[in-house]
């Protein structure tokens, strides 16, 4: 087994590039961005299209432990380099890519994003950021120091509605928030029995780079690759690091928010296995100039998420959002933000009332009139990325805010392992008051 810290350390041997303190150069004289893409199946084959849709972009390789998926997106992007593990791909071709997107299953997030970084790559990575805290505060430090672009995947930040929610709620139209609540019915969690026996590995897959710096295990058919991953402690975040992001991403940008200080999670008791089906976590924030003096945040998922409350209710009876969050102003004031594609709503003690955006539209903070098409905003997310590489935009969700982001969440996932307890947290030293919390902020790697 290899040292979390080790192999940090140890990947910058593959680089082949000498560290370059700014990268000022790329953005002002590159005209095509050279983009590596590891893990193009699934999300990542729809990151991969949404990327190359950029004019001003060139698919140069392509990874996955797949074949199936390698050699498909090969088949879009025939002059594409191809490879099954990402650290052959950055020893033969650091100098031929500009920009890598990660979009593996979140154990490797920040292996690969960290050995992208070592080499001086502007990096996209799929969300949660990274599959502990210890990973994401690390990924954050470098991109930082190596004054890199960096993005990450929660392509609905750059959307309409969430945008017109963070202007909204910025703007005072609620007043002072008190609490939010956001919710998703989404299971990605496993309460049942341990998955037992072994399965022949498919020809298809390279399982040992699949595992990657996750501990080694029987293959189990339907389980990993490409099923259940999101629902095991080793692989995924569960539903919270999931949907989570998505969810908390808006009230957490337009509040301005740091990292909680504490955390609760009430769940069944945690197997070590795979996350609970059911989670309802408590959040305490400390205040910014958007909130009260503190913050409470609720989140609940699971089959019959959220619970009857009385913040939750709206006007003549209406359901709620399958998904979504709620914010609780002051004087009977909330705004209802739906997942997604829905505008948001404004309630004013108990009735729904319309809002001005013709200042936002004056601006230029907001367009006249909303996509209502999600392919005509999918890209815009990437387009950013790209742009923002080639020194004509900046990020919305570089490491410097997806990283904390994503330490919030994961913290709530740290909690599910201490049902129904409350953990101090302690941002300064990044530790938990908790001692016995403390194992869970990182991993051990595999050397593989």
């Amino acid at each position: 087994m290899l040292d979390r810290r080790k192999f940090i350390k140890n990947t910058s041997v593959i680089s082949t590039l000498p560290f370059l303190p700014s990268f000022s150069f790329l953005k002002t004289s590159k005209k095509m961005i050279r983009t590596a893409h590891i893990g193009v199946g699934g999300m990542g084959k729809s990151d991969l299209k949404d990327t190359a849709s950029h004019k001003n972009v060139k698919v140069s390789a392509l990874c996955d432990v797949d074949s199936v998926a390698l050699d498909e997106a090969g088949k879009l992007f025939p002059y594409a380099k191809k490879y099954k593990d990402y650290r052959l791909l950055f020893k033969e071709m650091s100098e031929d890519i500009d920009a890598v997107i990660v979009s593996a299953p979140d154990h490797t997030h920040a292996p690969a994003s960290i050995l992208a970084m070592k080499n001086n790559k502007h990096v996209y990575c799929q969300k949660p950021l990274t599959h502990n805290v210890y990973e994401a505060r690390e990924m954050r430090k470098l991109a930082e120091e190596k004054n890199l672009i960096t993005q990450m995947g929660i392509q609905v930040h750059s959307f309409y509605d969430y945008k017109l929610a963070t202007l909204l709620i910025q703007s005072g139209l609620i007043g002072k928030v008190s609490t939010v609540r956001a919710w998703s019915p989404k299971n990605w969690g496993y309460d049942g029995p341990k998955y037992t026996g072994t399965d022949d590995i498919p020809e298809k897959l390279d399982w040992n780079l699949w595992l990657g710096t996750a501990s080694e295990r029987p293959y189990k058919e339907k389980i990993y690759h490409p099923g259940m991953w999101r629902k095991l402690v080793d692989f995924g975040c569960g539903t919270l690091g999931d949907m989570g992001v998505h969810i908390f991403d808006t009230p957490y940008n337009a509040l301005e928010l740091d990292v909680p200080l504490t955390i609760k999670n009430k769940c069944r008791k945690f197997n070590n296995y795979a996350f609970p089906e059911k989670n309802f976590v408590e959040y305490d924030f400390p205040g910014t100039k958007y909130t009260t003096e503190k913050l409470k945040w609720i989140w609940e998922d699971g089959k019959g998420a959220p619970k009857k409350h009385k913040d939750l209710k709206l006007p003549h009876n209406d359901k709620l959002p399958l998904q979504g969050a709620m914010f609780i102003g002051e004087n009977g004031k909330k705004l209802l933000l739906p997942h997604f594609m829905e505008l948001p709503k404004f309630i004013d003690n108990g009735k729904y009332v319309e809002y001005n955006i013709s200042n936002f539209i004056k601006n230029g903070h907001l367009s006249k009139v909303p996509i209502r098409d999600y392919d005509g905003e999918a890209h815009l997310h990437y387009h950013q990325f790209i742009d923002a590489c080639l020194g004509k935009d900046e990020c919305s969700a570089p490491f410097s805010y997806s990283a904390k982001l994503t330490e919030t969440i994961l913290l709530g996932v740290i909690a599910g392992r201490f049902s129904g307890k409350t953990l101090n947290w302690d941002s300064s030293s990044a530790k938990f008051k908790e001692t016995e919390a403390n194992k869970y902020l990182s991993r051990t790697y595999r050397n593989f």
